[in-house]
């Protein structure tokens, strides 16, 4: 961890300081509520002793409307601490919640390294729960504090005895509570984890259903997946036993304490030490006493999860960034001459392109590590190992990188979409229903919702998958387009469309784009034709450069796209 970075104990403090308010509202009715519990026993052994005893009808009526007052308290007071704290739980919950999500979306990147899908859903949702639910257990710890201390004060005015026991037994049901939650603490977390793992390997399948059938992986998908679910599920009965452990244990030693306090109670009465309505009170404190007492090990069981939980979210939080982020704006406007200097990253071996505005050029890459090491840099997604990227002649290591992200629009191979409208999908990225309209005409995406139940209003599933690849991919691309970006960076958006759509779309593209920067990563011949120059990486380095017609007698370029 590094010197900064935000601790689990970090992260509890700040969830339970955001919520202060409600988290000492809840704590002071909750003290109330208690305070009034403890008071009804009490109250009881006065009236039997001045009022029933004594025969005393006017006393009777007094103290029975103060028990009715005390009732009225108290219930008033459950009901506040009850909602304060619930609220409070439920709205650290959600700002855990958004500070997942906005590190995971962060610019700079990094929280997602070496962690599922699913995995980062479980600590948004899962553990921030846990975590916000410390603000519902804290007061139930000032409360249950309260309850006691007021049982062992009015137990000391009808004995010392009875009171001392209390006192001195409260603070060693704490530290044993503390010591018996250790492994509960330990064995929450890895069962935290181990669902994590599970969650994210289940959208890691789902996810690649269909290639899984296509190979016929089923049975090894279902053979993964059922080991992972079981390792997830022996880890939550190894929680629940330690859970289980810590709450008989406190049960067994609180069952004693109260064993104790009417034994003690019972021997006084009898010795004429106490009245009778002190031992109607000294037993009806001894059974009041039986949930602050018992509440002990769930506020300690619920602290011990937070922790757990709050340390996994820390992680997410103070996850190192994939990139340094540069403080500069981009220049305005943006004219989109795209250059690069000595590149170096992954397996590209110092690269030097320069990109003129408004010029539409095709990459072809023999080997896909090295179009997916350009579209990193491109996008800024990652800092080159050397060299530079540069917008316009600014280099993007210092230009903000959601800055970059608005300039260079890198759009991807396998392109996601939102489980929304297809038009919906694309007006996500412009408000301008001619650029919208534009953008679906030259990807094709009207014949497209020509074949769906209700047109452009069709609802697609997540991530698109009710749509087939090539449908799925003309929606996408008009996406990219509707969003206009100054340079528009595109790779292999017709992979899985026929010959003559696929010409339809190179014309699209060149049209939708024309007088702005775009760069073609692919290696179809239909898209290549229209580029006004291409050039080709090979092993790392560039090693030829011309058009279309110019490249069909370089051996690499044919080899590749014409093969």
């Amino acid at each position: 961890m590094r010197a900064g970075d935000p601790t689990g104990r970090d992260v509890l403090k700040s969830a339970i300081r955001g919520q202060w308010r409600h988290v000492t509202a809840a704590s002071i009715a909750g003290a109330g509520h208690q305070a009034g519990e403890a008071l009804v026993p009490v109250i009881i052994g006065v009236v039997i002793d001045r009022a029933v005893s004594t025969g005393a009808t006017a006393e009777l009526v007094w103290w029975l409307v103060a028990l009715g007052v005390v009732f009225a308290v108290l219930s008033v007071s459950f009901r506040i601490s009850l909602q304060a704290g619930e609220l409070a739980s439920e709205r650290a919950a959600h700002a855990l919640r958004v500070q997942v999500t906005t590190r995971v979306l962060d610019h700079r990147g990094g929280a997602g390294t070496g962690r599922l899908a699913g995995g980062l859903v479980t600590i948004a949702t899962s553990d921030a729960l846990r975590v916000g639910h410390v603000n519902r257990a804290l007061p139930t710890a000032v409360a249950a504090g309260t309850g006691l201390l007021v049982g062992a004060v009015a137990l000391l005015r009808v004995s010392v005895v009875l009171g001392l026991v209390v006192l001195v037994a409260t603070p060693l049901l704490l530290w044993l509570a503390h010591v018996l939650g250790k492994p509960l603490e330990r064995r929450s977390e890895a069962e935290q984890e181990r669902a994590a793992h599970a969650s994210g390997i289940a959208a890691d399948l789902v996810a690649g259903l269909r290639s899984l059938k296509g190979f016929g992986a089923e049975r090894a998908a279902v053979d993964r997946y059922r080991g992972t679910s079981q390792g997830s599920m022996r880890a939550a009965i190894r929680s629940a036993r330690a859970q289980a452990w810590l709450d008989g244990s406190m049960l067994a030693v609180t069952g004693l304490l109260l064993a104790l306090i009417a034994l003690v109670g019972g021997t006084l009465a009898a010795d004429g030490a106490i009245t009778v309505g002190g031992l109607v009170a000294a037993v009806g404190l001894a059974q009041f006493l039986l949930w602050p007492l018992n509440v002990i090990s769930w506020v300690n069981g619920a602290f011990a999860m937070g922790r757990a939980s709050a340390a996994r979210i820390a992680e997410v939080l103070g996850a190192p960034a994939d990139l340094v982020a540069g403080e500069d704006a981009v220049p305005t406007p943006v004219a989109g001459a795209v250059r690069l200097r000595g590149l170096t990253h992954g397996t590209l071996r110092g690269i030097d392109l320069d990109v003129a505005p408004g010029e539409l050029l095709g990459v072809v890459a023999a080997d896909p590590a090295d179009a997916t090491a350009l579209l990193h840099c491109l996008a800024r997604e990652v800092d080159p190992e050397a060299g530079t990227v540069e917008l316009d002649g600014v280099a993007l290591s210092t230009l903000d990188p959601s800055g970059v992200r608005a300039a260079i629009l890198v759009a991807a191979h396998e392109a996601d979409l939102f489980s929304d409208s297809v038009v919906d999908n694309i007006r996500a990225v412009s408000a301008r229903p001619e650029e919208v309209d534009r953008a679906m005409t030259a990807a094709a995406v009207h014949d497209v919702v020509e074949a769906l139940p209700q047109g452009a209003d069709t609802v697609v599933a997540e991530r698109g998958r009710s749509l087939s690849g090539g449908q799925r991919q003309r929606v996408a691309l008009a996406r990219a387009l509707a969003a206009a970006p100054p340079v528009l960076v595109v790779h292999d958006p017709t992979t899985a469309i026929d010959a003559v759509t696929e010409m339809a779309l190179a014309q699209g593209i060149r049209g939708m784009r024309r007088g702005r920067t775009t760069i073609v990563v692919a290696t179809s011949p239909a898209l290549l034709a229209t580029a006004d120059r291409i050039v080709v990486l090979t092993g790392g380095v560039l090693t030829a450069e011309g058009s279309h017609a110019d490249l069909v007698h370089d051996a690499d370029y044919r080899a590749t796209v014409l093969a």
